[in-house]
């Protein structure tokens, strides 16, 4: 089994990963110079540690991470709490995305990484599928994985009519500071009014990785440091407690991430007879539910179990669509309660339903997959 993967980002690395420990001849294009990734922290759930520990990295990516644990409080500093849920349903592993890139394109082993290689289209034949990239080289494999990221090219060739869409109204602000110099004595995450949400978690190494999310905002005017003051202007009530603008206003205007949230339409197919889609390529969704790199992660598991050596891999590939599309279909209509809970109570009720039903779920996408030629 000879597969190529598009894309050297989490999703992309894990499933170069899974492959390799099913048995498969993996190389991975990625267009980027070098490994690299975009964002700052990221959130790990249960279901994403497990396929971690079955790739037998588990202890590696919990040793460069922090347990963290995912209660809202409203602005006076109230727990919104969810008796309905325990303890497990709100529990994560907060990693930096640059050093578990780094973890997993050393897994992966970078002699099978081939950097500043861009994807330009494919060509599906009966018995395999051949790669063109950019600089004009070509490859010849099994199956192709477009891991590509929510503007996947392999995506545009093999669903043309669905690229990213913006998320209307819906901005985010984060950074991670070494050194905050802001005494912490937790984490907090903050649900607010004018669609407001952000808070800060204190990372491995010391640091602070500190967001503000708005849903329905007007258009950002200002520096990057405005922006983000005004919407944690909503989020702390009173002068006693400033810790999210304090840490706002101590973080460098260079160090400040923005974005308009993009999101990818629902697809009516995530694969050909030899061509696949995985993470935010197939399902990029909105990060107000924290949850797109662990669902990503059980994409590239699940992969991992379908295509190995001895499978055939357009019933292996349908096998996966099969069982990916309807399971982003609930977590879109979870997403969906979060995002419009007419209060932060309900807003954290919904989340945490959200994360049991993503965590206990998991179990069942996880059994045993095989498909044989």
């Amino acid at each position: 089994m000879r597969s190529v993967v598009i894309g050297a980002g989490i999703v992309g690395l894990t499933s170069a990963l899974a492959l390799r420990r099913a048995g498969a001849d993996v190389v991975i294009y990625e267009h980027a110079p070098e490994i690299r990734a975009a964002g700052a922290g990221l959130g790990l759930w249960a279901n994403a540690l497990a396929v971690f520990d079955e790739l037998g990295i588990g202890a590696q990516v919990r040793a460069i991470g922090k347990p963290g644990e995912m209660y809202f409080h409203d602005p006076a500093g109230r727990l919104l709490d969810t008796p309905e849920f325990g303890p497990e349903d709100h529990r994560f592993l907060l990693v930096h995305r640059a050093r578990l890139n780094d973890l997993l394109a050393d897994a992966v082993g970078r002699e099978n990484i081939r950097l500043a290689a861009g994807f330009a289209r494919y060509e599906e034949h009966a018995d395999r599928v051949t790669v063109r990239l950019t600089d004009g080289g070509e490859d010849n494999a099994d199956v192709l994985i477009g891991a590509d990221g929510a503007y996947s090219t392999v995506r545009g060739q093999l669903v043309p009519a669905a690229p990213a869409q913006e998320h209307p109204g819906h901005h985010a602000w984060r950074a991670v500071i070494a050194d905050p110099r802001v005494p912490l004595a937790e984490d907090r995450l903050i649900l607010g009014p004018h669609g407001c949400r952000g808070g800060y978690v204190r990372t491995y190494g010391g640091g602070v990785y500190w967001l503000v999310n708005q849903f329905n905002a007007p258009e950002p005017t200002g520096t990057l440091k405005q922006q983000a003051l005004a919407r944690a202007a909503h989020l702390e009530q009173g002068q006693r407690n400033r810790i999210l603008t304090e840490l706002i206003a101590a973080t460098p205007e260079e160090m400040i991430l923005h974005n308009q949230i993009m999101l990818v339409p629902p697809l009516p197919h995530w694969v050909s007879r030899r061509v696949v889609l995985a993470g935010d390529a197939a399902h990029a969704m909105s990060p107000h539910i924290t949850a797109g790199a662990t669902l990503g992660i059980e994409d590239a598991a699940l992969l991992g179990r379908l295509l190995t050596p001895t499978s055939d891999v357009p019933a292996a590939l349908a096998a996966y669509e099969a069982d990916r599309i309807p399971r982003y279909a609930h977590v879109a209509e979870l997403s969906a309660a979060v995002e419009h809970a007419p209060t932060p109570q309900e807003f954290a009720r919904h989340y945490a339903a959200f994360s049991h039903w993503m965590i206990t779920s998991a179990t069942a996408t996880s059994g045993e997959h095989q498909v044989r030629s």
